[in-house]
């Protein structure tokens, strides 16, 4: 225990401040796991509202110093990445090959 009044009410803030912070990271990882529920599920329609509401999330977390400002850039960029992998693979289109592309294919290995 703390001796001092200045001591005991800077015990007072970091526990305030600590419990204010687990919130925070709480709900990033909350909306994360919802996120990756959702690509599972493969529910293509909301996933773009969870990727706002987890950009918001997790630039706020960046602005309060809960984590570092890469962090925070880190995972919007993967979160993303792996929104885009599962919309591209919903309307995903074969690929057309030209006659042309073959003949030069064909042509090195010879």
């Amino acid at each position: 225990m703390p001796n001092k009044k200045n001591a005991e009410k800077a015990l007072r803030q970091s526990q305030k401040r600590q419990k204010r912070n687990d919130n925070i990271r709480h709900s990033m990882y909350d909306i994360k796991r919802k996120i990756k529920k959702a690509t599972e599920e493969n529910t293509v329609e909301n996933l773009d509202d969870l990727l706002k509401e987890a950009q918001k999330i997790l630039d706020k977390a960046a602005k309060k110093n809960v984590i570092k400002k890469n962090t925070a850039a880190r995972e919007k960029s993967s979160l993303t990445k792996i929104i885009n992998i599962k919309e591209k693979s919903k309307t995903k289109t074969p690929k057309k090959t030209s006659k042309k592309s073959i003949k030069k294919s064909t042509a090195k290995k010879k």
